[in-house]
């Protein structure tokens, strides 16, 4: 009993002496939290630093005015050292410079979904993040050309390069909103777009806000710019159509044409397909490599890529040279990867062949050509399909002499898109279907995208012409919130 009452008083002193540890301890902290005390902001110093944010807020205002999503403008550029010193060419290459990281992110982000809902994701969803990174790469290429383009004049541009400029940033735009669009086609596709969504529209107000700013830099637009997206217009063709390319798409033979390599079905020529011919041509050649496409039907699908610059097919003339398939909406592809032939490589040019989408109306979105290069020309080329037939989809495009047939939405896309000469057919449609030639996808007030019709002809094709009676058709439907299409003439 004893023991027992004895028993606490063994543990007292240690327990002193943890004590008097954890109050030498608490001191020291206590000194080490109050050190910075020392150092501490002074109530005039607290001022000018208020009052020096408040200075980068007000420039970073002033800076933003006239874009369509200010509050991210302004954050963005306040994190910019010494704002109020830079041109507005300057700040638009550092909002862009920060956008490029943005779309690294997203495509980083895309590649993680894929690998990680590998076995959930359905074939359309998996197309459709396929689609965005491709689009994720295109965008990234067009904004680090803005940044280098920007840095040629960083105080004023002139009228080509500020074209340029806009066009870049507006394809950049147009392959934010065709990543999203491609999840619209899968049942489950709004679950797997709600992933990269927000990340997404948050890159393409970056992208919006730069084209905004972009207004302000001084330009010197000529007055006789009627298509300011194309430039002057010479004999019929636009200024970046040289006289040489005049000549080679006017010319009657080709005997008098250059050729490089020669597509033969029958075995007669260097390849027996298209794809073959595209893949051994030059990357990033900047002089006229032209494929000669012998008469004959070809079933391939071909895609010219981004580095397969300056390229020219030749064909033996509208319904002799075909390059048919019949990818579709319905069989699991995305609007983007149906096209028969998707171009993307500069100064793409076309002539005398028909690009033809076969799937049939059933099928629903059915491409027979996308094109998304800049500074492409077709010449006396046919495009056949039902619903959405020729995308034109980005950048500065020329059609000329061209016969363009469909259904729903078969010139659509959101190019600075011009069509010459040409003959637009409506076929029949579906029951309760009705025919719209143009649906035009401008997102942004700023784009310097549009479909120009000038001096073309619209008609029904004779399919629809026994029954035209029983379809309604339509010159063209609003697709995006700022479309615009005009006819001329």
């Amino acid at each position: 009993m004893n023991n027992l009452r004895k028993s606490p008083c063994f543990p007292f002193i240690p327990i002193l002496s943890i004590m008097f540890a954890l109050i030498l301890l608490a001191t020291h902290l206590n000194y080490f939290i109050e050190a910075p005390n020392f150092k501490s902001t002074t109530p005039q110093e607290g001022k000018k630093h208020l009052h020096f944010q408040n200075h980068i807020q007000l420039v970073a205002h002033s800076k933003c005015k006239g874009t369509l999503y200010p509050d991210l403008c302004v954050s963005t550029l306040s994190t910019f050292p010494n704002l109020e010193t830079k041109t507005m060419p300057q700040i638009i290459s550092k909002v862009v410079n920060h956008t490029v990281h943005e779309v690294k992110s997203s495509s980083n982000n895309c590649t993680t979904i894929i690998k990680n809902l590998q076995n959930t994701l359905n074939t359309i969803e998996k197309r459709a993040l396929d689609d965005c990174l491709k689009l994720f790469d295109d965008t990234i290429v067009e904004l680090n050309t803005t940044i280098l383009d920007l840095s040629k004049n960083p105080s004023s541009s002139s009228s080509s390069s500020n074209q340029d400029l806009q066009t870049l940033l507006s394809g950049a735009m147009t392959n934010l909103y065709t990543c999203l669009d491609g999840f619209s086609q899968s049942n489950n596709g709004n679950a797997v777009r709600g992933l990269i969504e927000e990340k997404v529209i948050e890159i393409s107000h970056h992208v919006s806000n730069s084209l905004a700013m972009l207004k302000k830099v001084k330009t010197s637009l000529k007055k006789e710019e009627v298509f300011a997206e194309y430039g002057t217009m010479k004999k019929g063709f636009p200024s970046w159509v040289s006289a040489k390319d005049r000549k080679l798409l006017e010319g009657g033979n080709v005997n008098e044409t250059k050729i490089d390599v020669v597509v033969a079905k029958d075995g007669s020529g260097n390849f027996t397909t298209i794809g073959e011919a595209v893949v051994m041509a030059p990357n990033s050649s900047t002089t006229r490599f032209v494929i000669y496409i012998k008469s004959g039907a070809y079933f391939e699908n071909v895609e010219v890529i981004r580095k397969k610059t300056n390229l020219v097919f030749i064909g033996d003339g509208i319904g002799r040279t075909i390059v048919k398939a019949s990818r579709n909406v319905v069989d699991g592809w995305t609007t983007f990867q149906s096209a028969t032939v998707a171009v993307v490589g500069e100064g793409f040019i076309a002539k005398g062949i028909t690009f033809e989408n076969s799937a049939g109306p059933d099928k629903h979105q059915a491409v027979a050509l996308r094109s998304g290069a800049d500074f492409s020309a077709f010449y006396k080329c046919s495009f056949v399909g039902y619903q959405d037939t020729l995308y034109v989809h980005s950048m500065r495009q020329f059609y000329r002499d061209c016969d363009i047939y469909g259904t729903v939405d078969f010139i659509f896309g959101n190019a600075a898109v011009l069509f010459q000469n040409c003959n637009l057919y409506a076929r029949k449609p579906n029951e309760n279907q009705k025919n719209l030639f143009t649906a035009q996808g401008r997102e942004d007030p700023n784009q310097n995208t549009g479909i120009s019709i000038l001096n073309c002809k619209i008609a029904a094709a004779s399919d629809l012409i026994p029954v035209k009676s029983s379809f309604r058709s339509y010159l063209g439907r609003p697709w995006k919130l700022y479309s615009r299409t005009v006819y001329l003439r």
